[in-house]
């Protein structure tokens, strides 16, 4: 299993906690770290997905809400919510992880810790999302925030996420 999937999987397992405990990101990190260890390298990109997510959660739950028909959020598994999350994350945030990536390895934890129907829950919504990044219907712009050495470097607005599909 490479470093990659044990991070997803690291970070996946701290957004359930933030989601089930109703805790805060860092709290959730703390005590994952504490009690779970995990080589720099994986526990950093875990980190850095988490709080990835955390940051930006608004903004990927009203895609997720947009893109799944007939689903409400809160009616979700909350293992199929997070894997969304993270996956949306990489999506719309991360430039570096191409696409196909992202939802080969959604697909893939949902299969693993998710229903007999998350792989394609998961692929379905996730699919809809990346159709509309490629043929540019949602609007992506460069993150303000961004940093130098930054992966960080695309970012929806939240107005044209909420909107409808063109």
């Amino acid at each position: 299993m490479s470093s990659r999937r044990r991070s997803r999987e690291m970070a996946i397992q701290v957004l359930y906690q933030v989601d089930m405990a109703q805790i805060d990101i860092g709290e959730a990190l703390r005590l994952f770290c504490e009690h779970f260890k995990a080589p720099d390298s994986i526990r950093d990109f875990a980190v850095e997905l988490a709080n990835g997510v955390h940051k930006y959660r608004e903004e990927i739950d009203t895609l997720i809400s947009r893109f799944s028909e007939n689903w409400r959020l809160e009616r979700m598994s909350v293992v199929d919510r997070n894997i969304l999350r993270l996956a949306i994350f990489e999506l719309l945030y991360r430039a570096d992880i191409p696409a196909k990536v992202s939802i080969n390895e959604a697909v893939d934890l949902g299969k693993k810790y998710g229903s007999e129907d998350s792989g394609s829950f998961i692929n379905g919504i996730l699919d809809r999302i990346r159709v509309d990044l490629e043929e540019r219907t949602l609007k992506v712009a460069t993150a303000p925030e961004q940093s130098p050495g930054d992966p960080t470097q695309r970012r929806v607005d939240s107005k044209e996420a909420a909107g409808s599909k063109q």
